[in-house]
């Protein structure tokens, strides 16, 4: 299943992209705080730990998209040649949404001038929505808190119908026929 038609609007899954925490070396504090804060909100929420491989990332994002309607990974979004996240993101999107990375990004250089150094994105695959946040918690915190208040709209945007001018074009095609 491609689109997530069967999930509610409610389940979020959360990947943590990191070769440490998937060995076991380091605890996964930012997937934890986010599972803390979406649950808070109401959320279902599952979660899962992959090594920053590309090919790994893109199939764990695309699955849980299926699944869930919101899938946040954590990890992977800075300049390192490990940092694959965006890349492995970008290969499951139908389409970008620019404006939620931005607003990320504008956000977390409030506290820090190294947010502009955060290459997450954002886009949508089916009913889905997908969204990079930077692995640490503070930023992962900070990014998901920057658009914390968007997500109920994009969400019931994303679960249709799709075109908020149905009604109007159903009315036109019924004046056309006439």
């Amino acid at each position: 299943m491609r689109t997530g038609d069967a999930v509610p609007p409610t389940s979020a899954f959360i990947l943590t992209t990191s070769d440490a925490s998937a060995a076991g070396m380091r605890e996964d504090a930012s997937g934890a705080r986010l599972e803390e804060r979406l649950r808070e909100l109401g959320y279902s929420v599952e979660r899962r730990v992959v090594p920053d491989d590309e090919p790994v990332i893109a199939a764990a994002i695309a699955d849980a998209a299926a699944r869930h309607r919101l899938v946040i990974t954590t990890g992977g979004t800075g300049l390192t040649p490990r940092d694959v996240t965006p890349q492995a993101t970008r290969s499951v999107l139908d389409y970008e949404v620019p404006g939620i990375a931005e607003t990320m990004r504008a956000e977390g250089r409030r506290s820090t001038p190294l947010a502009a150094l955060s290459r997450g994105v954002a886009g949508v695959r089916g009913r889905s929505l997908i969204v990079n946040v930077p692995g640490s918690p503070k930023g992962a915190m900070e990014s998901f808190a920057a658009i914390e208040a968007i997500l109920p709209h994009a969400l019931e945007t994303l679960a249709g119908p799709f075109d908020h001018r149905t009604a109007e074009i159903a009315r036109t095609l019924r004046d056309v026929e006439r």
